[in-house]
């Protein structure tokens, strides 16, 4: 184990990455400012729906935020030029983190992804080479521990392992849930239509399935490289032609850095540097303690994306469970929400306004996600709690999946203002799924 995991190989490859990562992130951070991402997501809501329990996380006040991209933007470019490169790398990781758990209405796989990946260049040796800071020649180096590639494809082959296997369910086997997500693309220009073919809804689902299942194993075998390869590009290049998925589909083809050998690298980008061979191992102070949090973390990995099936009914009808585990592009919710609010003092039940509080995406995962619901009647209750008013707090809610029929989704008895959150546990105010809730 401490040879395979201790024994130095060629840096090209990491070096590489490290400059097309360092260009995506700054992208995305001053994309999400040019796009007006930013200021729909951070700065026109009254409040975010931030991760339960990270309350402490708060968009910075007025036109904060946009200054906060700009400065992840420059620590991103910082990356990619290899300058001061664990230092930006850090802030930019502790950043983007904070981005990420301060608001779920644009929540995205592909985020939780970067926030991992982000983290795992801090540890990297990534600017030992094709940087500013390995000008200085005691500091540059033409190899890397063998680790560093190993826990990158480890990451990787579970991400897209886990979303092929999410995706065997029958709304998306039967081509119901492409179909939907197909059915907005209607407008686009040229592929449209083309789009709304029932063969292309079934050729997304198996492709979907087989490309995310296959695509790992093809890139290390060396006659199939070249292959995944040239599918990946395809694949991925749809993905952000169709689903417009920011930088992840152009993060995942620059994945292919780690498979190739350096002495295609170095042929390819004309680099002029010789190729590592020594193979040396070279074992650290405090590997035995490096390995045993490495392990922790992938049994975390491993195991977090499957809680759901520990947790009482099916996860797409109740949404426990549904967040990172990698369950990408899979369905289509939407509901129908009322809540009212009993005065403890003189019994008296009202509606409560709720609409004018929220923006245009927020109604969206409010009516129809359980803890966006569970953390509205809570601000609700503190909201007339600060009018002098302690109020029990009910919800009515009707969800539909995938363009089937709606259903009661919440129990309207239950005070949902007075109840705890459970992460690991189901809540028992969500109603059970009816035997049909998916179909049409």
């Amino acid at each position: 184990m401490n040879e395979f995991l201790f024994k130095r190989i060629d840096n090209t490859g990491l070096a590489l990455w490290r400059i097309a990562f360092g260009l995506l992130i700054s992208i995305e951070a001053f994309g999400a400012i040019a796009t007006g991402w930013v200021r729909e997501v951070f700065v026109e809501p009254q409040f975010t729906f931030n991760f339960i329990g990270f309350d402490f996380l708060q968009p910075l006040p007025g036109h904060g935020m946009i200054y906060y991209f700009l400065v992840m933007g420059c620590f991103g470019l910082l990356v990619m030029v290899g300058y001061k490169y664990r230092w930006a790398m850090a802030c930019y990781a502790l950043m983007w983190t904070c981005v990420y758990l301060m608001q779920k209405s644009s929540y995205n796989n592909h985020y939780y992804l970067l926030m991992l990946v982000c983290w795992m260049m801090v540890l990297f040796p990534a600017s030992r080479y094709l940087s500013f800071d390995a000008k200085k020649e005691s500091f540059k180096k033409l190899h890397m521990p063998q680790w560093v590639k190993v826990v990158f494809i480890l990451q990787i082959w579970i991400v897209f392992t886990y979303a092929s296997v999410a995706k065997m369910y029958p709304q998306w086997l039967d081509g119901t849930a492409p179909a939907l997500f197909m059915a907005g693309k209607k407008n686009y220009w040229l592929i449209g239509e083309w789009l709304q073919q029932p063969w292309v809804h079934q050729s997304i689902v198996y492709v979907g399935i087989l490309f995310d299942l296959a695509i790992i194993p093809l890139f290390l075998w060396k006659k199939t490289r070249l292959f995944a390869f040239y599918l990946s590009l395809f694949f991925h290049l749809f993905n952000s032609v169709v689903f417009q998925v920011g930088i992840f589909p152009y993060m995942s083809i620059a994945f292919a850095f780690f498979f190739f050998s350096s002495e295609t690298l170095i042929k390819r980008f004309k680099l002029k540097r010789p190729i590592y061979s020594e193979a040396k191992v070279i074992l650290p102070k405090f590997k035995s303690v490096g390995i045993t949090l490495f392990s922790i973390y992938f049994l975390f990995q491993v195991g977090l994306p499957l809680r759901h099936w520990f947790i009482e009914d099916d996860v797409l009808w109740t949404e426990e469970g549904h967040r990172l585990s990698w369950r990408m592009m899979l369905r289509s919710r939407s509901g129908l929400l009322v809540f009212w609010v009993e005065d403890k003092a003189t019994g008296n039940r009202t509606n409560y306004p709720y609409q004018p509080l929220l923006t245009k995406k927020q109604r969206g995962d409010v009516r129809s996600k359980p803890d966006f619901i569970w953390q509205m009647a809570q601000r609700i209750k503190k909201m007339e709690a600060e009018q002098g008013r302690d109020v029990a707090v009910y919800a009515v809610c009707r969800v539909k999946i995938n363009g089937g029929t709606y259903y009661d989704f919440i129990d309207p008895e239950v005070d949902l203002g007075s109840v705890p959150w459970e992460p690991f546990k189901h809540h028992e105010w969500i109603l059970p799924s009816p035997e049909s809730y998916a179909k049409k």
